[in-house]
């Protein structure tokens, strides 16, 4: 689990996240939360968790992290907006569980498409070519982020 600010720098850490992404606390507090971003994460992911999240609303989310040891890990990712008591936004909170294995194969190849498309573009052009890639994924299926996921976990479980 994590917090972060409103620019995504990390304000509290557990143990456990920092002993999987292999960081020290000391080290950690106050660094954007991208450290552990994997070079294999569609931009297009995160600008729809971006802008999902800074709307005030939560996202579940198939994310490839990076450990600074090296080592990768998949978690299924539930951040949400973090709200004062006068309910304003104050910074977001991710809670992240094992996914479903037998879900990684179909996200990795949605995740390669959509990297595919963002390849050699600017960061702003390449999110929205990782975003169109996704939305027409969606829409093929037709269904939502959401329930592409929640479909994936409960394959997973039967």
């Amino acid at each position: 689990m994590t917090k972060t600010d409103l620019q995504g720098r990390i304000t509290y850490a557990n143990d456990t996240f920092l002993r999987i992404s292999a960081l020290v606390e000391e080290e950690t507090l106050g660094r954007p939360h991208n450290i552990i971003r994997h070079p294999q994460m569609p931009r297009g992911l995160y600008s729809c968790l971006w802008s999902t999240i800074a709307a005030g609303e939560e996202m579940f989310a198939y994310v490839k992290n990076l450990a600074t040891d090296g080592a990768h890990y998949w978690v299924l990712a539930h951040v949400t907006p973090s709200i004062t008591p006068d309910g304003k936004p104050c910074g977001y909170h991710s809670n992240r569980r094992s996914p479903s294995r037998s879900a990684l194969p179909v996200v990795e190849q949605l995740y390669a498409r959509m990297l595919r498309a963002e390849r050699g573009l600017p960061a702003n052009e390449a999110a929205r070519a990782g975003v169109q890639v996704l939305e027409e994924a969606l829409a093929e299926a037709g269904t939502t982020y959401s329930g592409w996921i929640w479909s994936l976990e409960e394959e997973g479980a039967s």
